[in-house]
């Protein structure tokens, strides 16, 4: 008795209700709830919280950054990441599955999988050039660490460079701030002999062999961590998710320790409280804590489908969203404590060094740590918990695709064989990733990175948020969470789903298009054409939407416009939860006696359920068996 209620508080039943079979057989589901938290965490957690968080903050204002950021954490991020857990939950399907609740929005998940395409392609290349930096690190002195490298420039100036003691009487803040041609040879490391960076973006120049290799092991390691779908990603997040944080732990320990690291992290955190009253602070936080949580990627709706249906997705929404958050913040402390140590030795400010971006990857944060004792040590950490970040976010962008697909074709064949889907959408990824490994590879890649997931989101969450309160009804939701949770969503976030989040999207928007400014690297500004090819890859997920609804309606069933309109955004009748026994209430199916018997026996004899089906008549119009739902899956 006591290992039933233990299995049954797990499963997240709804007390008092009866025992009931909370698994798809056909489908799956993660093999208990703390996989799915971790394979959560590390989707939401990823290059970006290393990267990007710590230089958002010291730009705006440092520690009164944390202010706007936290509120948006509330009103916005943790309200968002709820109503996608329980969104794929609920249905047990993927970003297009679920789509059922109102057909002509299903553009919306085709928008999803587009943009989960793009940062799918172009995020393994920066996880292969993580790998290439952790194998050239093993070795007893970094090759970045001096200037006399055939690739190197007349104007490198390595901090340790022997030729430095010739020149005693430089000042090393006077060649920092008035030599403007100077290189450090990390920078060079980077640009010259890694990237071999050509001078255009059109110029693609020959394939970079080292990348290209190290670019097929991410997609292996990816490809067979996702093998057995989530049974067998499942198991490797217990390493992934947890491994990073013992490695920013090390690095945090050894950081706080160095000589002018208090300079940096007080630099990081330091409030400036007159930047609060500034727009551009708001937006930041916003559109910071909008992408780093994973929304609208498509990426939870597809976790959360292999959740058992009582599982109590809100509590995990904001355990996941707040230790996203928290582990951005930690990562500040890491970061900024090995440059203030760098500052300190170079007699320079902070902002020097600091940096964002690929930048504070490969150069910044590498020429720190060759001034380290035993350096290829800590190399090799920092770029294994890059690995670790990056596959994370990856297992789950795949994931989303394979899913997609196996759900929307849905049959008996393609869910047996999903292990072949996987390797061909790996293979895929792999073949469209080559031209990112040319010598014009990191414009291109930053340049999917500024637009194939930016604004794009923005739009896609803002149509789903309206589809889900507005067409489908919020009423109807709140319903749908109630008979999954078992108590219906808090008011709080009631009133964030219908006005505060969508405000704040909107205006996350109006942010984006008032502060566009033409991108570049460094002093290379792309041309038009380069530009014009961005927007097309942001216009070519959200044109999906209008689209679809235009297909939809013309293929609904209606006389008049407003009737085809009503039916293309009514539920479908095959809407709601999965399995047969959490089809309660307007969902109940009309049985008749001979589907009844099909249902009851097929989580005893499936084989015999199948052919029993298979030589039985079509099912009829109605609210959809559990059944033929079950086939789909």
């Amino acid at each position: 008795m006591a290992e039933k209620c233990s299995e049954g508080l797990l499963n997240g039943a709804v007390p008092g209700e009866r025992s009931k079979q909370d698994k798809s057989v056909k489908r799956g589901n993660w093999g208990n709830q703390i996989e799915f938290v971790l394979t959560s965490v590390g989707y939401a957690v990823g290059l970006g919280n290393v990267w990007r968080f710590p230089y958002l903050c010291y730009r705006n204002g440092g520690g009164a950054f944390m202010f706007p950021y936290f509120i948006m954490l509330v009103f916005c991020g943790i309200p968002l990441f709820f109503m996608e857990l329980s969104f794929g939950q609920f249905a047990s399907q993927g970003c297009l599955g679920v789509w059922r609740v109102s057909p002509m929005f299903k553009g919306v998940g085709y928008g999803m999988m587009v943009v989960s395409t793009y940062i799918g392609i172009y995020y393994n290349v920066v996880i292969c050039i993580a790998f290439y930096y952790f194998f050239v690190s093993m070795t007893r002195v970094l090759p970045w660490t001096y200037c006399s490298n055939a690739w190197n420039t007349p104007d490198c100036v390595g901090v340790l460079d022997g030729n430095l003691s010739s020149h005693a009487a430089v000042n090393l803040t006077r060649l920092f701030n008035a030599t403007q041609k100077r290189t450090s040879p990390s920078k060079e490391y980077w640009r010259r002999y890694v990237l071999n960076l050509s001078d255009d973006i059109g110029n693609l120049g020959e394939v970079r062999l080292p990348l290209l290799g190290c670019l097929g092991v991410s997609w292996v390691v990816v490809f067979l961590c996702l093998i057995k779908g989530v049974k067998s990603s499942g198991k490797v997040v217990y390493f992934t998710a947890t491994f990073p944080y013992v490695v920013l732990t090390i690095l945090f320990v050894r950081g706080i320790t160095l000589e002018g690291a208090l300079t940096g992290i007080m630099y990081y955190l330091t409030p400036q409280w007159d930047k609060i009253l500034d727009a551009k602070v708001w937006g930041d936080a916003a559109s910071q804590i909008f992408y780093s949580l994973g929304c609208a990627w498509g990426g939870l709706i597809t976790m959360a489908s292999y959740n058992k249906f009582h599982n109590n997705c809100y509590r995990d929404s904001i355990i996941i969203s707040i230790t996203n958050c928290a582990t951005s913040v930690y990562a500040g402390f890491v970061i900024f404590s090995i440059l203030g140590f760098m500052a300190n030795h170079l007699g320079v400010d902070i902002s020097k060094v600091a940096d964002h971006g690929p930048g504070l990857a490969f150069v910044a944060y590498p020429e720190a740590l060759t001034l380290l004792p035993i350096s290829p040590l800590w190399s090799i950490l920092f770029f294994f918990m890059l690995i670790l970040l990056g596959l994370g976010t990856q297992f789950c962008l795949l994931e989303t695709l394979v899913t997609a697909i196996v759900d929307e074709v849905g049959n008996e064949w393609i869910i047996r064989r999903k292990t072949f889907v996987t390797l061909g959408v790996a293979v895929a990824g792999f073949l469209l990733g080559i031209p990112l490994t040319t010598q014009a590879g990191i414009y291109w890649l930053l340049l999917m990175d500024n637009y194939a997931a930016s604004f794009s989101l923005v739009v896609i969450s803002c149509i789903m948020c309206v589809a889900i309160m507005y067409i489908y009804g919020h009423r109807n939701y709140f319903k749908d969470i109630e008979m999954m949770l078992g108590f219906p969503p808090p008011l709080f976030f009631q009133i964030c789903w219908r006005f505060i989040s969508p405000a704040i999207i909107f205006f996350i928007l109006v942010f984006t298009v008032i502060q566009y400014r033409p991108i570049s690297y460094n002093e290379y500004v792309y041309p038009t054409w380069a530009i014009s090819i961005g927007f097309l890859m942001a216009l070519s997920s959200v044109i999906c939407i209008p689209i679809y609804a235009i297909y939809k309606v013309c293929h609904s069933e209606g006389d008049t416009l407003l009737e085809r309109l009503k039916n293309a955004t009514k539920a479908s009748k095959d809407w709601g939860p999965a399995l047969a026994e959490h089809r309660s209430g307007r969902y109940a199916p009309a049985f008749s006696p001979s589907t009844e018997s099909h249902l009851e026996v097929q989580p005893l004899h499936p084989e015999k359920a199948r052919n029993e089906a298979a030589a039985a008549s079509p099912a009829q119009g109605s609210n959809g068996s559990a059944h033929s739902q079950d086939s789909r899956l």
